[in-house]
């Protein structure tokens, strides 16, 4: 099913809307780790892993889950499809992995969340390293969806060269 051009533009929107404020809250939660491992300031370096755990349950999940979401309406309502070009896909692995890691992740923040609240717990076990590697990571496959997404570079799959040139599916036996 192709969108109307109204529906296609206002799914673009929302695609881009959601997925430029995922790379933008990622951002802030590496600027947060980031925070956390470098002040001197007890306070600033528990605050910051506190913030954490809610800004991925409420900024980050749902960003992403938007960005996924709006991603397929996007490319099952055009001609780009789903699965006829190698950019595509490759978006759509790097927002699925991306949204699991963090998912998967949801638990350690609420455990850091946990230590940081704890004020006889040493600064030394608060701050933790993982939270920068992960948002760097998040940040930097983001960041190659985004470049993807404007260059959209040559490659069709086997299926996309297909239905471009109008071949039916050949079984082998």
């Amino acid at each position: 099913m192709i969108l109307t051009p109204r529906l296609r533009k206002f799914a673009l929107t929302a695609h881009v809307t959601s997925s430029v404020g995922w790379l933008g809250a990622v951002v802030v939660f590496l600027a947060l780790a980031v925070v956390g491992l470098t002040s001197q300031d007890a306070q600033t370096v528990r605050g910051a892993y506190l913030v954490m755990e809610p800004t991925a349950r409420l900024v980050l999940v749902p960003l992403a889950f938007a960005s996924l979401l709006t991603g397929l309406v996007q490319s099952l309502g055009t001609p780009w499809g789903l699965v006829r070009h190698y950019w595509v896909l490759f978006k759509l692995l790097i927002t699925v992995v991306a949204t699991i890691v963090l998912l998967m992740y949801m638990e350690t923040f609420r455990v850091m969340a946990g230590v940081a609240a704890d004020p006889s717990a040493e600064l030394g076990v608060v701050r933790n390293v993982s939270p920068m590697l992960h948002a760097a990571l998040a940040l930097l496959g983001l960041v190659v969806a985004t470049v993807l997404a404007v260059y959209k570079p040559r490659g069709m799959t086997r299926y996309g060269r297909r239905k471009r040139d109008g071949r039916p599916k050949v079984l082998q036996p």
